[in-house]
This record gives structure tokens, C-alpha cells and sequence, in this order.
């Protein structure tokens, strides 16, 4: 397992992340009476659907599995961003409630102590909470960031840490410290939230909606696959190698195992934001899957930051609505693929459609 990454696309969080640790037989992986500490994305106090936080619904799958398999020392554990309080995004994200209907604790990492561990030369603090933590599951929400491009597994350990560390990272450059905590912080298994993220920023605002959930014990892997998803090459952010160099995981490459358990993709969408509307006029679609849509839109936004946009034929087909048909067009997705030209995959990565898109 430790070389693949496991992915189920859809709209129904609960049922696909318990089909995936059924698969992976999580439940048998974590010693009877481990603590297991959850560790969300919720960096800010704004509800999921906004591409800035965790599903609660896709926490509330693994509370439920877990609890159905025996495993009920559970905590959540969260340190919202400097200037937010931890507490408010419990009670606005859904967490409160869910904390009550389940039984679990949940334990605001800015108001814990903390210690230091030492990685080579850097010494970080850390909550001390992760002490009391036998089995630390990671469920970050798979987005674009302005500082890193993109954030992931690694970057969202972040919110184990106090406040004044946060601010020295930043001091930091961030990369390196980021690559350096997640030596000194084991992550046991990585459970993405790529159903709604959001375009470019941690705070969100401008979700893309992606309907997937990842399930890896790579962090690295991990955030490098999530990388070509939202188009970047894992070189271009600077953690990923830095944290590879560290032992912490290897770097995705096209030899690494991507296990699909549904291809049952969704149409349903929410209504776009100004930013992703602005990218979406370049597309004539019909009955386009919400994953393939996603990537598409990704791969837009990376060719409207390096000012390429321009270059992009139009308009480019996607959908299910082209199946079958031949002729003249850019088609994105298997779909199209009796068009004149297209690029394959289903759905295609954010960077594959990048590439097509700047040969072509």
C-alpha cells in the first residue's frame, strides 16, 4: 500500500471514504485502543462547499467506519491560522455537532502547550497533543495556495504547531520547515478532501469543484500526484523535494500504482465563482463529469498565470455529449476522443491537459 494511491470520485463523501478504507482494511492496520488523532483542514472558520476546509461529512465516514470496526479513542485535532479562532471553525465548519452526535473529543492545538523535536539542524515546536497520538490520520482539502501553489498533506501539519511557530515559518521561506515537520511529525495515513477546493487560495472563495477522495500513506506521493492534478510539476514546489530528501516519502512518477475504485463520475455542479466562470467562457461542455471539468479549469488558471491564455484554442470540447462524435475540435477526456484532436484520460490530470494544450 505504501507505494499507491487509492481514489473514488463522486458526491457522496461518507459512502466513498468508507468504501475506500474498506478496501485498504484501515481497521486492521491501527492497534486495538490506539488514540487516533483526525487532523482537518480547518484553517479557516467558512463551511467546505467555500474550497477552504474539510467535508465534515467526509470526517463523519471515518468516525463511523472506525467506530463500527471497534476503534473509539478518537480525537479531532485542529490550530486554525493566526487571527482565526479554532473554537468558531469547529462550530461553523460542522464540527461541534459532529463532535456531540459521535462522542469524540476535539482539541484546539492554539490553546495546547508545546515541545520541541529537532530534524538535523531545525528545531520546531509542536503541540503537545501529538504526544497522545498513536495513529495521526491527515484529512487535508486538496487546493491551490499563493504562497506554495499548492497545499496538501504536508502543508496542513501546519496546524499542529503554536502560533509563534507558524509566523517563523514564514520567516522560514515556509518549504523547508514544512518538509522538516513532517519528520517530525508521522503522518499514518493521508485521506484527501478533493471534493471541493479551491482555485489558488488557502482562505477560499473560488472553489473548483473536483468530487474525488484520495487514500494514501505517503504524504509525498501524495501531494506530488495532487501536484499534476492541479498543474504543477512536483519540482516547482520546492517542499516536495526538500521532504523526499528527508526520507519522509518519494516523489509520484508515472510507474506509481493509481487504484480507482469508482469511475462513477457526477454531473451535478454548483454554480462558479466570477474567477472560475472568467476560465469556463474558453469551454463549451456537455454533460461534463465534475472531476474532468475540474482539471480543465485548473489547467486554465495555470496558463492564465504564466499570460498564455491566449494561445488556448477555442472553444475546447468536454462531456459526455461528445461521445461518439467525429470532426473538428480540442477535445479534453476520453469523451472526445473521436475528435480531431484531444487529450486522453479519465478524467485527465490538470497537467496532462496543460501539456496537450501548449503542443498543440
Amino acid at each position: 500500500m505504501t507505494e499507491s494511491i487509492y481514489i473514488s470520485y463522486g458526491q457522496r463523501p461518507v459512502e466513498m471514504v468508507q468504501e475506500l478504507l474498506n478496501y485498504i482494511n484501515l481497521a486492521g492496520r491501527i492497534p486495538p485502543g490506539a488514540r487516533i488523532g483526525l487532523k482537518p483542514n480547518l484553517v479557516v472558520a467558512r463551511p467546505s462547499h467555500e474550497g477552504a476546509t474539510t467535508s465534515p461529512e467526509l470526517v463523519e465516514g471515518v468516525i463511523s467506519y472506525l467506530q463500527d470496526h471497534g476503534h473509539r479513542n478518537i480525537v479531532i485535532l485542529e490550530g486554525s491560522w493566526i487571527g482565526d479562532s479554532t473554537a468558531r471553525a469547529f462550530k461553523v465548519c460542522g464540527y461541534t455537532e459532529l463532535a456531540e452526535k459521535y462522542q469524540v473529543e476535539l482539541v484546539d492545538l492554539q490553546k495546547d502547550g508545546y515541545h520541541p523535536r529537532k530534524v538535523r539542524e531545525l528545531e520546531i515546536n509542536v503541540c503537545n497533543e501529538l504526544n497522545s497520538v498513536d495513529y495521526l490520520i491527515n484529512l487535508p482539502v486538496l487546493k491551490g495556495h499563493c504562497q506554495t501553489r499548492i497545499t496538501c498533506a504536508l502543508k496542513n501539519l501546519k496546524g499542529c504547531i503554536p502560533n509563534q511557530e507558524k509566523r517563523r515559518f514564514h520567516t522560514l521561506g515556509l518549504h523547508k520547515p514544512i518538509a522538516y515537520l513532517n519528520k517530525a511529525v508521522q503522518t499514518d495515513l493521508v485521506i484527501v478532501d478533493g471534493l471541493m477546493g479551491d482555485l489558488d487560495f488557502e482562505e477560499g472563495g473560488n472553489p473548483v469543484q473536483m468530487d474525488r477522495i484520495l487514500v494514501g500513506t505517503d504524504p509525498v506521493l501524495i501531494d506530488s500526484y495532487v501536484a499534476h492534478l492541479l498543474g504543477y510539476e512536483p519540482e516547482e514546489i520546492d517542499y516536495l523535494g526538500l521532504a523526499a530528501d528527508l526520507g519522509v516519502g518519494r516523489l509520484y512518477s508515472e510507474q506509481t500504482e493509481v487504484v480507482v475504485l469508482n469511475a462513477q463520475h457526477t454531473t451535478g455542479r454548483i454554480a462558479s465563482t466570477r474567477s472560475v466562470e472568467s476560465l469556463a467562457r474558453l469551454v463549451q461542455e456537455d454533460q461534463a463529469c465534475s472531476a474532468c471539468y475540474g482539471s480543465l479549469i485548473h489547467a486554465l488558471a495555470r496558463l492564465r498565470e504564466r499570460g498564455l491564455l491566449h494561445l488556448v484554442p477555442q472553444p475546447l470540447l468536454i462531456g459526455q455529449g461528445w461521445k461518439g462524435q467525429t470532426g473538428q475540435g480540442v477535445g479534453i477526456g476520453s469523451c472526445t476522443r473521436g475528435l480531431d484532436s484531444h487529450v486522453g484520460g479519465c478524467p485527465p490530470t490538470a497537467k496532462a491537459i496543460l501539456d496537450f494544450l501548449l503542443d498543440n
